[in-house]
């Protein structure tokens, strides 16, 4: 099977290797859209990889020992290699783990690969009336807002702020766009501040002077919520300097850097609730196949380009431009 590596800063290959077979532990999955997401930062850096993705969707092929999928049944992979027997996994939050599940499981389980192993709890069946193009949306190109707004309960009328408008930033505003909120986003890229306004951002603001801005659109009050998706330190701030007294912040983005809090101005005195968000629970997949049903239009806007897996080099040059939305390399072709 083919499979993306890279092998230098800014290049890749695509090595054929065999296929994996599965096992008692894994079923056998026949990759048919992989959503790209941050392994472009890899690709930049030149860190030495030949197991890239965390995002896709396909096909089950050979069950294995598994009676929870079905061979030719259509599914969606969820990220991460827990280990699905600590009290995380059992409610749904596995994206929490702290086993070390990976360094045994880890051998096939590659997205951006012909083919991949998976534990066959963690695929989400794709329903029929969903394409497989779409339903690969319910990893991070929808997966990790959908549960920051989850957790802050952000509610129909509600003044939300997102700062970062990359793929999950505009995921972010089509899941606060579909729950009938306002959306204010942050982003100084002109390509993606367009499309943000395409996906139903009210407002889109460029971080220099964004707090005040912000202020004058609610009244002086601040917005309701806020959710970072930017994951460098002004985000954040923006953020927490943005929201109302007694609001939320839920921060997605990552970063390694220092966010200076503090907790009397912050947190007591203008009574904020603050929230980490990496993925949802495992619960809320239904419900976000629901919604993935009524905002096909703006998935179709999300996805932006296409690339076969041959063209993994292309794709990861054009990430690195700014001037897409989700990206999906397909490893056989076009997807059902």
């Amino acid at each position: 099977m083919k499979q993306a590596t890279i092998t230098g800063v800014q290049q890749t290959q695509v090595k054929e290797i065999p296929d994996p077979q599965a096992d008692e532990r894994r079923v056998l999955l026949k990759v048919t859209v992989a959503p790209l997401c941050t392994d472009y930062k890899s690709f930049q850096a030149g860190d030495l990889r030949d197991s890239l993705g965390h995002e896709a969707a396909g096909e089950v092929l050979e069950t294995g020992g598994s009676t929870l999928v079905q061979a030719g049944q259509r599914v969606v992979v969820m990220p991460q290699i827990p280990c699905g027997d600590c009290d995380y996994c059992d409610t749904g939050d596995f994206i929490y783990c702290l086993s070390d599940a990976g360094a045994t499981l880890r051998d096939g389980s590659a997205t951006i690969a012909q083919y991949m192993l998976k534990q066959d709890w963690q695929l989400v069946p794709v329903p029929d009336d969903i394409s497989t193009e779409h339903a690969s949306m319910a990893c991070c190109g929808l997966g990790p807002t959908y549960g920051g707004l989850d957790k802050m309960g952000l509610d129909p009328g509600e003044t939300l702020l997102i700062t970062g408008m990359g793929p999950v930033g505009l995921g972010g505003v089509i899941n606060a766009v579909y729950r009938g909120a306002r959306v204010i986003a942050i982003e100084m890229n002109p390509y993606r501040a367009s499309l943000a306004q395409e996906l139903g951002a009210d407002v889109v603001l460029e971080p220099d002077g964004a707090l005040e801005q912000i202020l004058d659109l609610t009244d002086g009050v601040g917005v309701d919520k806020a959710m970072d998706c930017s994951g460098v330190v002004a985000g954040h701030r923006l953020c927490i300097d943005a929201v109302r007294r007694l609001g939320s912040v839920s921060f997605v983005g990552e970063c390694s850097d220092a966010t200076p809090l503090y907790i009397s101005r912050d947190m007591i005195r203008k009574g904020l609730t603050l929230v980490g968000t990496w993925h949802y629970n495992l619960g809320l997949a239904p419900r976000i196949m629901q919604q993935i049903r009524n905002v096909r239009p703006q998935l179709d806007k999300l996805v932006t380009h296409r690339f076969h897996i041959d063209d993994i080099q292309r794709a990861f040059e054009l990430q690195l431009t700014g001037r897409s939305g989700k990206v999906l390399i397909e490893p056989w072709g076009p997807t059902a």
